[in-house]
């Protein structure tokens, strides 16, 4: 909802099995976002187990409501008139955009390129 920058969920979602805190072998779907957040779901049951900045610069949104699954906007970052936002990040190429991922189950690492661009926004009225 209310998507700015066109951080539609077009990557792709990794299978994993991993050992979760408790020990407890789990099915995994990870799915890192061009908003810049990587969401890891229990895919047995759907239920969302993390939600994480893929980086420190990842200013647009404040944090992940776990309960919802929405990011939490931050409106410093946001776009409206009268408002002119400097290092926006990601840019609206978006931290992770259609890349090719892999993961490797003896390391248990997930291996992904990402875009490291910020923006500013400037809004202007077109005559």
């Amino acid at each position: 909802p209310h998507d700015e920058w066109d951080f539609a969920g077009v990557n792709v979602m990794m299978l994993s099995e991993q050992k979760d805190k408790d020990g407890k072998e789990r099915k995994l779907l990870t799915h890192p976002d061009r908003n810049g957040i990587v969401y890891t779901l229990d895919r047995s049951n759907g239920d969302l187990i993390s939600a994480n900045k893929l980086d420190d610069t990842v200013n647009v949104f404040k944090t992940v409501d776990l309960k919802t699954g929405l990011p939490v906007r931050d409106p410093e970052y946001g776009t409206y008139m009268n408002h002119k936002g400097t290092d926006i990040c990601p840019s609206a190429m978006g931290y992770h955009n259609q890349g090719h991922d892999s993961y490797d189950p003896k390391k248990q690492l997930f291996f992904m390129g990402i875009n490291h661009i910020c923006m500013d926004w400037e809004p202007f009225m077109l005559p």
